[in-house]
């Protein structure tokens, strides 16, 4: 009697196998991008800017100051509390938003991903691509209203230049998330319990609109391990011309994050091409 050895299919859970050839498909979407730039510049930064104007002037005027930190020491004008946190915001919608809606489309409406998995580029690769390119969108649009921010006056702080890179990495972060949901979907509507569910109370958690003090104690222990609101925690000194109190750890934070996500979102990813 012979014996016949039947290999097991790869797991899901492997090491991602990644190569340069992500640039292509990179290179593929900014080109396709380049026809509604506009547009889209002027969708992603709109909805924001309207949040920072009637908040910021708005309930500013009635608010004025707000404390930042737990026993009050400094006070900042409200609408300097609120663009430092809604830049972050920012990134998480704009990052969301393209690795959700527009990823989909491509992966499952279009099917531009079967086509180009014709050429000699891995889903991996693939992936990556999209993680990076809804990043690259995040940061573009995070740019603009920094331009805005500035123009308006609200911080002329130069630490905001480290804050640039640091706004890429949360874009990546939660570009890496959002592939999640674009994995388990099944059609547009299924991305609405992610902005209800998770996008959502997350904003009214991670002290956007205002301080975290305010919270009862045990929903602040939960915030403070939201990736949001690390990503606050960081930016939001620079804004003030400080650094950040723990910026080590809230850094280690949004690169968990980032890795669970992207490792997650690969394996159901693969799963789902698998099927």
């Amino acid at each position: 009697m012979k014996n016949f050895s039947h290999s097991s299919p790869p797991s899901i859970w492997r090491a991602p196998d990644l190569s340069a050839r992500w640039w292509p498909v990179f290179m593929r979407n900014l080109l396709v991008w380049r026809k509604l730039a506009i547009p889209s510049l002027v969708g992603n930064i709109a909805e924001p800017l309207m949040w920072l104007v009637a908040f910021g002037y708005g309930m500013g005027a009635l608010v004025g100051e707000v404390s930042v930190g737990g026993d009050g020491a400094a006070k900042v004008p409200y609408i300097l509390f609120l663009a430092s946190g809604s830049i972050c915001m920012s990134a998480m919608n704009a990052a969301s938003f393209e690795a959700l809606y527009s990823a989909f489309s491509r992966m499952h409406v279009q099917k531009t991903w079967d086509g180009i998995m014709n050429a000699p580029i891995s889903l991996d690769s693939v992936l990556l691509a999209e993680m990076l390119w809804a990043a690259f969108k995040a940061l573009f649009t995070v740019t603009a209203i920094l331009g805005v921010m500035l123009a308006l006056g609200i911080s002329h702080s130069p630490k905001l230049l480290l804050a640039w890179p640091i706004l890429l990495l949360v874009g990546i972060m939660f570009s890496c998330i959002a592939l999640i949901f674009n994995a388990l979907a099944k059609g547009y509507d299924f991305f609405t319990y992610y902005f209800t569910l998770v996008l959502t109370p997350m904003m009214f958690l991670s002290g956007i609109f205002f301080p975290r003090e305010q919270l009862p104690p045990l929903v602040r222990a939960i915030s403070d391990w939201l990736p949001l609101t690390n990503a606050v925690e960081i930016i939001r000194p620079m804004f003030m011309d400080q650094w950040p109190a723990s910026p080590w750890r809230h850094g280690l934070v949004l690169v968990a994050y980032t890795v669970a996500g992207f490792w997650v979102a690969l394996a159901l990813t693969r799963n789902r091409f698998k099927s």
